[in-house]
Parts: C-alpha cells; structure tokens; sequence
C-alpha cells in the first residue's frame, strides 16, 4: 500500500496516462508515429525526480513540471505529451486508478480477515458464554454467535467495498472546464472520436464506466462514499476490537501473547491485549479522516478550486495505508484468538438463578400465568440461590411448576437458543458466497510485527 501511494506510483500512472492519451488519438486518425510512442514507452519507469524537482521551483506546478521531465527525456514525443489535455486528466485518473487497485488489495485483505474469523466463529459455534447488555450479564448466547455478530458489519463493509470497486467510475479526458471542448476541437469537431477517446483510455485501466458530467475534476463525491466506506469498516473494527478488550479482563478472550512479552513495565502480570487496543486506536484515526472528503466536497467551487489538492495528497492516502494497517492487525488477531470455554462456563452456572427467570416465566404463561404478574414475583426474588429459587417457584401456585418441570429448563445449551443454529446458517447462507467470489484476488501476506 506504501508503494501505490508513493510518488514514483504516482508519476508513473501519469506516464502511463499520457501513453495511453496518444495511443488513442493515434487510432482515431491524429498524426502520432509509432516512433513517439515507443519513445515514451521506453521512458516509463525512467523518472528523474531531481530534474522534475527544479522545473517545479520554477514553474510552481507539479504536472508542469513533470510534464518538461517527460518531454526531455522523450523529445520525439515532446510535441504531443499532454496534447488537449489539462492537468486533472492526469491528477485525477491517476487518482481513480490507485484507489481501484488499492481498494481490491483491501478487499482481499478484507475477505482473508473474515475468512479467519469465520473459522473461530464455526469452532466456537456451541461454546457457551455469558451475553452482556449494558455490560450486565443476560442470557447466554455462544462465542461462536458473538464472533458472527462482529462477521456481520464486516461482511456489510465487504459488500459495500465491492461495490465501489465493481462501479468507481473514470474521469476520462473531459478538458478545463468538463465540456472537452479542446478534444473537439482536436477532432474537428467530431463527438464520436471524442466520446472513443475516453472509452479507449479507459479501457486501458480497467474502467468499464466513464463519468458523463465533470468539471475539471471528477466529483469529490466519490472521495467521500469511499472514506465514509473506511468509516464504516473502522467503527465495525473498533466495536469487535473494544468487545475483545472487554472480555479479555476477565480472560474469557485472549490475544496471542509472546513467551518474552512484557504487559507493563510497573506490573510483571501483566497480559494487556495490545492488538485490539491497536485496532481501536488506528480506528479511530480513519473515522476522524471522513470529515476531510465532506468539506472538500462541500467547498468545490463552481467548475473546481484547488484548495482541496493538498488536503486530499494528505487524507487520502492516510484513509487507505490506515485501512490496511487495520487488516493486518485484524487477521494476525483472528489467527491468534483463543476462547476460554471453561471459565465461560463457570461464569454461567453462577448466574444460572438470574438466567433461567426468562424460560421460567415462558413455561409458566404458557401454562395459563400471568406475564405481569409473574414477572415481577421473579424479579423479587433475584439473588437467591438456585435451589431456594427452585423451591420458592414450586411452591408458588400462581407459577402452575412442578420442580420436574423445572428441572429441564436449567440446562445450559437450552439456554443459548438457537444460537449454534444461527451460527452455521449465517456462515454457510451469508459468508460462504462472499468468500467464493473474492477468493480470485488473493492478498500478499502482511507479516505483523511489534
């Protein structure tokens, strides 16, 4: 991800762009020779970022500048480098091809991390555990299910990344001011040539769709629907990351932890779950970088400004390497997280009185009570033992329960529901289909190290 957003990525998408522009108006009758072509062709990835440096304090614009470097190292194709174009052709579809590539990277990433957890959440599908609401204790549910519920918002984000991916669209060659007026004029005024031109560069890309409206730039709208995306994607990442600080103090959840690790320099007991603090600390981050994207936008004057290019060289580029930052530490997380299902279950027996209430009042309507009624001589007697408890309801008449009856409705995996059953129909129905379609793009391994 550094290297797609570092300079030399960039000014080789621009190289590639100009390639590309010739290319077209060559096959559609503008006198460019093969020899201008391959001459730029051979100077693709020869960048003389020193010389590019001092045209730049001089002329004070970077793709000028860029554009002299280009021309001096291709002087056969120097006439024709940028011909019709303004400098957003090349800013700002360098910009689109980047984000695709590095929104497919992501998304692989995306999908390896969902595919890691998918595997806990099917390994824990009948691990009993304590549910939480308002970080009180309540019905039991299953790691397994509390692992779908995080699966859940990634797969949403999942979705919603492959959208964008599937319907970014392209700049294309739109001129000054959007209305291609310097392409007309280049093709004598023929609208087909011009409308053949953008759909040949963008072809060359990878593009299937091209904007139809612009101004000089394409909408900064796409630039907020993709960081909103990353927002999304770092709130779901910081509640899962959050929830697994939550059960690690009790030790229920555990990170892995390295043989000489220190948890604090003060305390040698110390087994701190640095991943997901992590994980929540970088969320953070990437959540804060959404606002950039909507003041840009918000402030675009009329057919363009350009205070929004060095916001976005910053917050763009940010808003991605912070993403991936964020797979990295999500599917070293996963591949490493460790269940406590002994201590999941001492934690439900001893509040297996307050937990069997909910099936009691149940048997107890069904059997002609009151739901009210009965409802609130349960809540009376919080706290008791379960034996005492047992006792107290067999003996109330209003209940309509006899302690056999009772008896069966004690049981933990009664207790957890449908839960294991969620499990495995939301991983085979929901998950299954998402991991076939993306596994053709398969992620290079980021080795994490702290």
């Amino acid at each position: 991800m550094s290297a797609l957003f570092s300079a030399e990525s960039r000014i080789k998408a621009f190289r590639r762009l100009w390639i590309s522009l010739a290319k077209a108006q060559k096959k559609l009758g503008f006198p460019i020779s093969n020899d201008q072509i391959k001459e730029m062709e051979k100077h693709l990835d020869k960048i003389d970022f020193k010389a590019a440096e001092t045209y730049e304090k001089r002329l004070r614009h970077d793709v000028m500048a860029h554009i002299h470097t280009f021309g001096d190292a291709c002087p056969k194709a120097k006439p024709i480098i940028h011909l019709g174009a303004t400098s957003c052709f090349v800013t700002d579809n360098a910009d689109l091809i980047l984000f695709k590539e590095a929104l497919g990277l992501l998304t692989g990433k995306l999908v390896q991390a969902m595919k890691l957890l998918s595997s806990f959440a099917a390994k824990e599908a009948n691990t009993p555990t304590l549910s939480y609401t308002h970080f009180q204790s309540a019905q039991p549910t299953t790691v397994g299910k509390r692992a779908c519920l995080w699966l859940q918002d990634f797969l949403l984000d999942a979705q919603d990344w492959m959208r964008l991916y599937r319907d970014l669209p392209f700049l294309g060659a739109k001129g000054a001011t959007g209305t291609q007026s310097s392409f007309l004029a280049l093709f004598e005024g023929s609208e087909t040539k011009v409308l053949e031109l953008e759909r040949l560069i963008a072809r060359d890309f990878g593009f299937t769709k091209v904007l139809p409206i612009s101004g000089q730039t394409y909408t900064r709208k796409l630039d907020l629907n993709l960081l909103n995306a990353f927002e999304s994607f770092a709130a779901s990442a910081h509640k899962m990351g959050t929830d697994v600080r939550l059960l690690a103090h009790d030790g229920e959840l555990s990170e892995t932890f390295e043989k000489n690790q220190v948890g604090s320099s003060a305390m040698p007991y110390k087994r701190n779950p640095i991943y997901s603090e992590r994980i929540c600390g970088l969320s953070r981050f990437v959540m804060s970088l959404s606002q950039n994207p909507a003041y840009t936008l918000a402030t675009q004057w009329l057919e363009r400004s350009l205070d929004d290019s060095s916001n976005r060289r910053l917050s763009l580029p940010e808003a991605f390497l912070g993403v991936d930052a964020l797979l990295n530490l999500l599917s070293h997380l996963f591949e490493n997280l460790q269940a406590n299902p002994s201590l999941s279950f001492q934690r439900i027996e001893a509040a297996l009185p307050s937990l069997v209430m909910e099936n009691i009042l149940m048997k107890a309507v069904k059997k002609g009570g009151s739901r009210q009624e009965l409802h609130e001589k349960l809540r009376r007697l919080t706290n008791q033992p379960l034996e005492k408890l047992i006792e107290a309801i067999a003996q109330d008449p209003e209940f309509g329960l006899q302690k056999k009856e009772i008896k069966p409705l004690l049981s933990i995996p009664s207790l957890v529901g449908r839960a294991p059953e969620q499990v495995r129909d939301f991983l085979q129905k929901e998950i299954d289909p998402v991991l076939k379609t993306w596994k053709g793009i398969k992620p290079k391994p980021s080795k994490i190290e702290i």
